[in-house]
């Protein structure tokens, strides 16, 4: 039981929800929560600068996180980008990050492969039993690969797949009252589109579609029936570009992402939660968008928006701003974010900030975020450092 309430607590921190301030409400509180909830977080920090935008903002290396399908659309042949971001500093945890690495390579004007990796250090965590008594220690730690493979089917549409290896050791293999806990082990799939409507100069629309995540339970004992559903998404996003002239130009970009799980069943529900459990996978990824106790309006709270702004000057410095909502009876996270970047020869380097929001208990778990990413372009063309541009 122990164990549970402590990968209920990790769920929560790491989606970054505001408790205290959720419970005032009136609303009755229902968050949709997962396992693996790091896949959940913006790992680089020029979407992350952007309000967590990224499903069709131009292409850059980072796309295998975002829309693996805007992948064939960058400029440049081959590009490495690594991201840092220490996590949950206002809560006073300073062993807790992650730490994500994203590869691309074109294998000519059509069709690219890339791999990416999340890798989530949750730093040293003491284990205690329901008399508080300690028992040991462990530091959990959980990754996710994917190696992906996407295409242009015309010069504006491109198509995008991926396959992705999911770990996650919370205990260590503690015993506790009899139970072993173990580490989970999971595998997804992404399934990706993207829509380029640009012109020649860059302005213009573009449009993208996820299903990401989709793929099995993990579990963390023996029991097959206390198997969690892993964070599978549907993600649309649109963006607008507009190049003013060859020094300027600014993107517009609004993203909408929904957890395609099921919705946890009210509180003293005991056969819902019986039905929860029960639940196949594949049923749950249609049930999703009908399954909230409050209907369909409770359905439509389930969704996040992101929107943010980006500009560009001379192609060599950027400044980013975004805005970051989710309902308040879902998790009731939203915070503006801030970022920038800059490019020079083979290197790009963006950084992003979260602006702290809220006062005293009440204040955001995920102020004074920071993201950094370093870009490096391997194609030989000096200028394709950190490109993000069509």
């Amino acid at each position: 039981m122990k164990q549970k309430l402590l990968h209920l607590s990790m769920a929560l921190a790491l989606a970054g929800v505001t408790v205290s301030e959720a419970f005032s409400q009136t609303e009755p509180i229902n968050v949709v929560t997962t396992a693996v909830p790091f896949l959940r977080i913006s790992p680089d920090a020029r979407a992350g600068g952007m309000g967590e935008t990224g499903i069709a903002t131009n292409a850059d290396v980072n796309s295998p996180f975002w829309n693996l399908a805007k992948t064939p659309f960058n400029t440049s042949d081959m590009q490495v980008s690594l991201t840092y971001t220490p996590w949950l500093k206002r809560l006073g945890l300073n062993d807790v990050y992650m730490a994500s690495l994203s590869a691309y390579r074109k294998i000519d004007d059509l069709q690219a492969v890339s791999s990416s990796m999340r890798y989530f250090n949750l730093g040293n965590i003491q284990f205690t039993d329901n008399l508080g008594n300690e028992f040991g220690s462990f530091r959990p730690r959980e990754f996710g690969i994917d190696l992906g493979y996407s295409r242009k089917l015309s010069d504006q549409i491109g198509m995008g797949i991926a396959l992705r290896y999911i770990y996650s050791n919370l205990a260590g293999g503690q015993n506790v009252n009899g139970t072993t806990y173990k580490a989970g082990n999971a595998v997804a799939g992404d399934l990706s589109f993207y829509y380029n409507g640009q012109d020649e100069a860059g302005s213009g629309w573009s449009a993208g579609a996820t299903l990401t995540n989709l793929g099995s339970k993990i579990g963390y004992t023996t029991d097959a029936t206390q198997k969690d559903f892993i964070p599978a998404n549907l993600g649309l996003g649109g963006a607008y570009t507009k190049v003013f002239d060859e020094s300027n130009k600014m993107t517009f970009a609004l993203d909408l992402n929904k957890l395609m799980v099921p919705t946890p069943p009210s509180v003293g529900d005991s056969a819902g939660l019986v039905n929860y459990r029960q639940k196949s996978v594949v049923s749950s990824w249609f049930s999703s968008f009908g399954d909230a106790p409050g209907g369909g309006g409770e359905e439509l709270r389930e969704f996040t928006a992101s929107t943010g702004i980006e500009y560009w000057y001379q192609e060599q410095f950027a400044l980013r701003a975004g805005y970051f909502y989710e309902d308040k009876t879902k998790g009731n996270r939203k915070y503006f974010t801030v970022g920038a970047g800059i490019r020079y020869n083979v290197f790009g380097l963006n950084l992003s900030y979260i602006v702290p929001s809220g006062s005293g208990v009440n204040q955001n778990p995920l102020s004074n975020t920071l993201r950094f990413s370093l870009i490096f372009d391997l194609s030989g063309d000096a200028a394709g450092a950190g490109f993000s541009e069509e």
